[in-house]
């Protein structure tokens, strides 16, 4: 699920200079193709090898553990290969705030502050790949389809950050929590598997610190999801949308 600000910290000039630049209209097709998954996607990546492959570092991260904290030098972009990554910003009264959970297929860190305004922990085992920040900027000099293909996903995390806040600032509890549950039906149709039999391994404190809600509303609206007959709940943290037309219904407060 592409999260709002997955970049974990994108500069407000960086956005700016993105927009100025002529990028609206033409990106929203190549974000498109540049998602895991995607018709497009799986085409270039039939012709070619991943440019990135020759700077790509493996790493991997357990549960619960941080990849990087606020403030740390952001020396390195990373790529979700396997698992689960919330991002997430504390406040100064140690309220937190997790504004994206990234799954394989999607980057954090590709930003161009010196430090990383946001900190990134796992929330099941995972693996990615770690490319240095200085290696990525030269290989994006010298090859233009890695820029556009990065410029791309850029543009994409620009428009999660608008559907969230819009989900922060005007939806309902029961909104909230269906737009949530088809951003994850979206992600698992992206990388191929059943859009309606969703694996969710973060907890309900991880989902009312991202929709900005208590873990009691967020308990209640399951409850409410399932006695209505949208969802079914099943064991080792799967939701099965049964409704999926209401649910999108829901999400678009339509």
């Amino acid at each position: 699920m592409a999260p709002a600000l997955a970049m974990a910290g994108a500069a407000p000039q960086t956005v700016n200079g993105l927009v100025k630049a002529g990028l609206q209209g033409a990106l929203s097709a190549a974000a498109a193709a540049a998602r895991p998954g995607s018709t497009a996607a799986q085409r270039w990546a039939v012709r070619t090898a991943d440019p990135l492959d020759t700077i790509a570092i493996k790493t991997t991260v357990e549960r619960d553990r941080a990849l990087f904290r606020e403030g740390e030098q952001a020396d390195n972009v990373f790529e979700v290969t396997c698992g689960t990554i919330r991002v997430f910003k504390l406040l100064p009264d140690g309220r937190r705030q997790i504004v994206g959970f990234l799954e394989p297929g999607d980057f954090l860190g590709l930003s161009f502050n010196e430090t990383y305004l946001y900190t990134a922990e796992a929330v099941t085992p995972a693996m990615l790949r770690r490319f240095p920040r200085r290696k990525l900027e030269t290989l994006m000099d010298e090859n233009p389809a890695i820029h556009r293909r990065l410029l791309a996903i850029t543009a994409n995390e620009l428009l999660s950050a608008q559907d969230q806040m819009v989900l922060l600032g005007r939806k309902t509890a029961k909104e909230k929590l269906c737009t949530f549950l088809l951003r994850l039906s979206r992600a698992a149709a992206r990388q191929g598997l059943n859009p309606t039999r969703l694996n969710m391994p973060m907890g309900r404190n991880d989902i009312a610190d991202y929709l900005g809600l208590t873990i009691e509303t967020v308990s209640r609206t399951f409850t409410c999801l399932k006695t209505v007959g949208l969802i079914r709940l099943l064991e080792c943290h799967r939701v099965e949308l049964t409704d999926l037309d209401a649910i999108t219904d829901l999400a678009d407060a339509a």
